[in-house]
């Protein structure tokens, strides 16, 4: 969580353009709605420079080489030699030398074997960084592009949707149900509506937390989509203002906390034994000859090379595990990559293949009917917001089954996005004489917003026996490995004309869908040689009970305790921690509840790591010691881990350890050949 300190005057940054309607905005500010030129955003962005935070660019050579030369050991170093300079050439004569080139010729060739190898392997990390840098969706020259963040220039017009990092500070000028994640500014966990038109006055405009139209660089989408103006970039941003009092991302690892403490220790044993070796000499040797020889045990004690071979290390694992599909974003991480005894991660993509195919489209009786597969094909189709392996599914089996006519037949009116509360998602579509509210999610969630169902176009009211019915059908498919879905309808709305979460009730049920995800044939093996490794690994996933318990016997993992979500908010920390010793599986997870599982298992002594890739995984990947992404990932769990491997498999995460592991060894058989 973000440490903050409001440094800037908000009303006088932002008052004007938050306050300003949509219309004056655009006309005030000559926005362009159809987005910026090629020819004019390459002419901006030579004008103003990258979109890049003074704190977060990259280091210019000469930092490497103030920090080599700065470092703990040589600042001691440093400081011997200025004394030696008064009692061997001030006070001596004549003047000896001897002993200041020698502490000279050691902080020179510490300072630039650290420098050199510091240098190289942060220019090699960045190279790799380079590979899964994040982009942004613009609009230029009247096309939708993706472009890397750093490129976005002030007056881009930016599209977003669910899982998009804010690039700049940006102006909203279209929303769908906006909801923004600022809890790396503000710390406030809950999201935060955005809008199309402020409604506060300029009275109650005090923080960043009041702006309802401003979305600022560093936070991230959480529900929702917008069109939005790019109104502030790099330092100029609110983020770029305040960014030496925010501290953003991880806590120290036990690896840099370990580093550090052995430092401090070999710095405090050498400042309390070389007074006591001077004092003691001086009482047989003249004053300069005990002090000396202090000096020289000072010297002895310090070990110079020691940055040298962690850095040095560090590096070349980077590029070795490259070569093994893992790219390493902060050496920092790969000794706790290396050192992971406990690996949570999600069933979908990982445990499974991740190419989901829609099996069933089923009434509420069990039987196949199509009417089902079109509600479903409008709803997926017709959503802008980020369409999933689910979505992808339903409308590749509807234009198997001859629905493309729909997709011009019918037009959006209306959406409601899907967020992790709700766990569904409603469009509302018009064929030009009626118009549809679909909605489709979790069982349990749509049997909540349900009075009536629809049975071969017979519409009677829901009763228990009809609900417990379902379940039993949905229950008996999760058994099989399936994962389904509800699909609602409701139709008496053309007197609605703004749709929002209030009018998903008294809808009519229509029936479900069941998509296949099967197991991956090489999970079982690497779960193994995993467990084999030392490392265990717990799902934590927001699927039901029965898919996940199918799916996890038949990769190797241990079912026999499961917890839920609502069990989990029951218990306390201590009680959860007790049961977290037993408990491989965990289901129907919120990503609040998948995080505060990480930092329990981390607390507890467990060098931990997370695999993810959605909007939900980012605070996980946050609490962990190590956080494992993929390239395809959304881009906060891309921005959000440590690690990124290039294909979504265990065996590649597997090959990283294993090569870390082997570096850890070669490191220390160096260590020790050195010393």
């Amino acid at each position: 969580m973000a440490n903050q300190k409001e440094e800037v005057n908000i009303p006088k940054m932002y008052g004007k353009q938050c306050l300003s309607s949509k219309d004056d905005f655009i006309k005030l500010y000559n926005v362009n709605t159809n987005g910026l030129s090629n020819q004019e955003a390459s002419n901006r962005l030579n004008k103003y420079g990258y979109n890049e935070v003074k704190q977060s660019k990259p280091k210019r050579w000469y930092n490497y080489f103030l920090e080599s030369l700065f470092s703990s050991f040589n600042c001691i170093l440093l400081g011997i030699m200025t004394i030696l300079f008064y009692t061997d050439v001030y006070l001596s004569s004549p003047p000896s030398y001897a002993n200041i080139i020698v502490i000279a010729i050691l902080v020179t060739a510490s300072t630039f074997l650290e420098f050199f190898e510091e240098y190289r392997s942060n220019k090699a990390a960045q190279k790799l960084k380079d590979l899964v840098a994040t982009t942004t969706t613009v609009i230029r020259d009247g096309k939708e592009v993706q472009i890397p963040i750093k490129e976005i220039v002030l007056g881009d017009i930016v599209i977003l949707s669910a899982g998009s990092m804010i690039p700049a500070d940006l102006r909203v000028l279209e929303a769908k149900d906006l909801y923004v994640g600022q809890s790396s500014l503000t710390g406030e966990s809950d999201a935060v509506r955005k809008n199309v038109n402020s409604e506060i006055s300029e009275e109650d405009l005090d923080s960043i937390s009041d702006l309802d139209t401003i979305c600022f660089m560093g936070t991230n989408v959480i529900s929702g989509s917008a069109k939005c103006v790019v109104i502030k970039t790099a330092d100029d941003t609110y983020f770029g203002k305040v960014a030496h009092t925010i501290t953003v991302g991880k806590p120290k690892t036990s690896f840099q906390t370990g580093i550090e403490n052995i430092s401090k220790l070999l710095i405090r044993f050498m400042l309390i034994l070389t007074p006591i070796v001077f004092i003691l000499n001086a009482w047989k040797h003249s004053t300069i000859t005990a002090f000396t020889f202090a000096v020289a045990i000072a010297i002895c004690i310090t070990p110079l090379l020691l940055p040298v071979i962690l850095s040095s290390s560090l590096s070349k694992g980077a590029v070795k595990m490259s070569k093994k599909k893992t790219i390493v974003k902060k050496l920092d991480s790969i000794q706790s990559f290396g050192a992971m005894n406990i690996l949570c991660t999600d069933k979908t993509g990982t445990l499974t293949e991740d190419k989901i195919v829609l099996e069933k489209y089923l009434d509420i009786h069990g039987n196949e009917d199509l009417r089902i597969l079109k509600h479903a094909f409008l709803n997926s189709f017709f959503q802008t917001g980020l369409r999933g392996n689910i979505d992808e599914a339903v409308v590749a089996r509807g234009l198997q089954n001859g629905m493309q006519e729909y997709t011009s037949k019918y037009k959006l009116v209306d959406e409601i996005p899907f967020d992790f509360t709700r766990r569904r998602l409603s469009v509302v579509v018009t064929d030009g004489e009626k118009k549809q509210l679909i909605t489709k999610g979790a069982v349990e969630e749509i049997l909540d917003i349900c009075t009536m169902v629809d049975f071969k176009g017979e519409i009677s009211p829901i009763t228990n026996k009809i609900k417990d019915n379902i379940k039993q059908i949905s229950k008996s498919l999760n058994k099989d490995g399936l994962r389904v879905i509800a699909v609602c309808q409701k139709n008496d709305i053309n007197y609605v004309s703004d749709f929002g979460v209030e009018d998903e009730k008294n809808m009519i049920l229509l029936g479900f869908i069941g998509f296949l995800d099967p197991p991956k044939e090489s999970a079982k093996s690497a779960i193994e040689k995993l467990n084999k490794a030392g490392i265990r690994v717990v799902v934590l996933t927001g699927d039901n009970l029965e898919v996940s318990k199918c799916i996890c016997e038949r990769v190797g993992i241990n079912s026999k305790r499961i917890l839920s979500g609502a069990e989990v908010e029951k218990l306390s920390d201590m009680a959860l921690l007790r049961l977290l010793r037993k408990t491989n599986i965990f289901v129907k997870l919120s990503p609040i509840q998948k995080a505060r599982v990480v930092r329990l298992l981390k607390e507890s002594g467990n060098v931990v790591g997370y695999m993810g890739d959605g909007i939900n995984d980012a605070p996980s990947l946050t609490n962990s010691d190590v956080g494992i992404s993929v390239d395809t990932a959304v881009d906060i769990a891309k921005e959000s881990a440590d690690i990124i491997l290039l294909e979504k498999d265990l065996h590649v995460l597997l090959d990283g350890v294993t090569e870390r592991k082997k570096n850890i060894w070669k490191s220390y058989e160096i260590y020790k050949n050195g010393n």
